[in-house]
Formats: C-alpha cells, structure tokens, sequence
C-alpha cells in the first residue's frame, strides 16, 4: 500500500527483509547503506539489544528515482528474527509493498528458515495479503559457509510459492543489492499498473 504524497510529489514504498533470526536481514541493510550514495539515503536507525540483534526495526529510506513525475522512496524494515517478538514482526508488516525473505544456509537452520516463512505467511494473511502477489524474492543468505546446504535444500525447508531467488553473503557484500532491485521492478510495475 505504497503512500502517495501529492503535495511533495512524493510516493512512498515500503519493504520488509524477513527471516529467521541471524540470518542476515540487518547485514543487508548495513551493506546497503555503506554502498548506497550518500544523496540517495537516509539516516540508518537500528535498534538492538544487548547482544547486538535487531529488536524491532532497522529503517532505511532510499530515494531511487521517480515515477510519472514523482519521487519514488523506499522505505527498508527489517523484523526482529526471533519468534518472541512475533507481535512486532507483525506489526512491521503492516502497508507492506514489498518482501524480501531472507534465508539462513546453515545445515541447522532449516527449520527456522521454514517457521518464519510460515510466520510470514501467517502475518501476511491477517492484513489480507499473500505471495504472490505481492511482491516478493527469496535471498539464500551466507552461500560462503563451507557447510551450506544446497539452494534446492533451503528452498524445500521453506516450502515456498516460485519466486526470483538470489544467492548471498551479506557480511561479504555479494548478492544484497540483487534482491532489492528485483523486488523494487516488481513493486514499480504494481504502481504502474
């Protein structure tokens, strides 16, 4: 439900990297703005906890071009991973445009990977949406560990609909921006249409 401004000329998009917690959702984020001109971003806001996870958000906004005349600016969420925090990853999700799922390729987070992509789905249905068609890309995040399982293993543990899919290493910087430009064409082309 991107959000139109008219007196700014302004449209703003929402997006929303989910997944299991530690797998790579915030270092997205900080590789994204490290790499990002400085006059196509905002301030990056993080909140952690003591032990340095995100507790309800990281923010992010990005001014990617324009739209029929209007200034197009991506606003990037991450959810807190754990499910403890399933209220406020719900909360998150609310007047999303645009889903970023983020799974975790080490052998023991499969099942992680799998509820959070049914959390996901879960919350998703209880503002009326589903993927498709909203929206959405996978990110096989950290594809550098030794041991990490095969694509077609992470994409079974999630038991997700077919969408465009992104091999990672956020913490290396390779495979981040990919996703982000693939869901940001699809939420354009929903605008356009």
């Amino acid at each position: 439900m991107a959000f139109v401004n008219y007196s700014t000329r302004e449209i703003n998009v929402k997006i929303v990297y989910y997944g299991p917690g530690l797998s790579g959702k915030t270092a997205n984020l900080q590789h994204l703005y490290a790499r990002a001109p400085a006059q196509a971003k905002g301030r990056l806001i993080s909140l952690a906890t003591e032990t340095e996870r995100t507790l309800f958000f990281d923010f992010l906004p990005m001014n990617l071009g324009t739209l029929r005349g209007f200034q197009v600016r991506f606003h990037l969420y991450t959810v807190p991973g754990q499910v403890f925090y399933e209220a406020s990853r719900k909360l998150i999700l609310k007047g999303v445009d645009g889903i970023i799922f983020v799974a975790d390729s080490h052998p023991l987070r499969m099942e992680a990977n799998a509820e959070s992509f049914a959390s996901l789905s879960r919350n998703l249905r209880e503002y009326g949406l589903s993927i498709p068609p909203l929206p959405a890309v996978l990110q096989f995040n950290k594809r550098d560990l030794p041991d990490a399982v095969s694509v077609a293993q992470v994409r079974l543990s999630l038991g997700a609909p077919s969408l465009p899919e992104f091999e990672a290493s956020a913490t290396r910087g390779y495979g981040v921006f990919e996703p982000l430009k693939d869901v940001a064409r699809q939420v354009l082309q929903t605008l356009r249409q």
